[in-house]
C-alpha cells in the first residue's frame, strides 16, 4: 500500500436517497470524515471528496455523485488522477446478503449482483480492490430494487448504526494494519 489510499462509499445522490440502505456507503465516509474532522465538500472527478490524512497516509474520501450504477467513472477517474493502484482502494457498499448489522470485508471479489462494484470493476478493469460490505439484509415482500431505496425499520435502524461504525473502525483499521488484519478483527460476529 502507498502512502496515499482512497476509500470509496456508494450511494445514490440527493435528498430523496438520503439514509436509505443503498446510501450506507455514503454513511460510512461520512463518519470517517466526522472522525477526521474534514468535509467531504469539494466537488471533483463526478463525485464529492475530501482529503485527510491518518496513520502517515493521505486519505481521499471519495463518493461518487453518479447513480448507483455509474459510479465507476468517478473512481476510475480520480485514481487515475492520484496514480492509485488497486490496492490502495477500498470501496463500501450496502449488502443484502448479510443480515442488518454484520460488516464483512475482503481483499478482492464479484460485486454480487451490487451494481456500483461491478460498475467500478469494469471501469478499472479489475476487481481486485478491497471492499467493505455493509449488511442490510432482504425483504421476504418486497422487491429489492424498492427495499434499497427505503429507510431502514425501527428495528433495523440501531443494527445498522452499529454495523456503519464498525465499518469506520474497519476502514481505519485496513489503512493501519492491511486487509488481512481488518479481515480476522471485524468479520467475526460480534458477540
Amino acid at each position: 500500500m502507498g502512502d496515499m489510499i482512497m476509500v470509496v462509499g456508494l450511494g445514490n445522490p440527493g435528498d430523496r436517497y438520503l439514509d436509505t440502505r443503498h446510501n450506507m456507503g455514503f454513511m460510512v465516509i461520512d463518519l470517517l470524515a466526522e472522525a477526521l474532522r474534514i468535509e467531504v465538500g469539494k466537488r471533483k472527478f463526478g463525485a464529492r471528496f475530501a482529503l485527510g490524512e491518518f496513520a502517515d497516509k493521505k486519505l481521499i474520501l471519495l463518493k461518487p455523485w453518479q447513480f448507483m450504477n455509474r459510479s465507476g467513472q468517478a473512481v476510475a477517474t480520480a485514481a487515475g488522477f492520484y496514480k492509485l493502484g488497486v490496492g490502495e482502494l477500498l470501496v463500501v457498499s450496502d449488502d443484502m446478503d448479510l443480515e442488518p448489522g454484520r460488516i464483512r470485508l475482503r481483499a478482492k471479489g464479484s460485486a454480487g449482483g451490487h451494481n456500483g462494484l461491478a460498475d467500478i470493476a469494469q471501469k478499472l478493469g479489475t476487481s481486485e480492490f478491497a471492499r467493505c460490505r455493509v449488511g442490510i439484509g432482504r425483504s421476504d415482500s418486497q422487491e429489492s430494487v424498492d427495499y434499497v431505496l427505503e429507510r431502514p425499520t425501527n428495528e433495523q435502524k440501531p443494527l445498522l448504526d452499529v454495523a456503519i461504525e464498525r465499518a469506520r473502525d474497519a476502514v481505519f483499521c485496513w489503512i493501519e494494519h492491511g486487509i488481512e488484519t481488518a479481515m480476522s478483527k471485524f468479520n467475526r460476529v460480534s458477540e
